[in-house]
């Protein structure tokens, strides 16, 4: 019998706590204003974080959005899936900095 070598693999960690706005803005997923919903979700999804920074064309911080304030907007009769998240900053709710 040929003996069998078994690797054990680790899952990836979760993202440490953030405690500055430096580290924040380092490390964080940045997306434009640009980008639709579905894709933000499918990032945050992807990158296991509940919010996502929004940039502008100089990579400068504008603000962030979350989870929860997209499902908001995902589950109004006005969503599509071409909606932007700058349909969804534009509209009664805001985002925070």
């Amino acid at each position: 019998m040929t003996p069998v070598q078994v690797q054990q693999h680790q899952a990836a960690p979760a993202p440490a706590p953030v405690t500055g706005a430096e580290d924040v803005d380092a490390s964080w997923p940045r997306v434009r204003d640009d980008m639709t919903v579905e894709v933000a979700l499918s990032v945050m999804a992807g990158a296991r974080v509940e919010y996502l920074l929004l940039c502008d064309e100089d990579d400068q911080r504008t603000g962030s959005i979350t989870r929860s304030e997209l499902a908001v907007h995902r589950g109004s009769s006005t969503y599509t899936d071409r909606t932007r998240l700058r349909d969804v900053l534009a509209g009664p709710f805001s985002f925070s900095l």
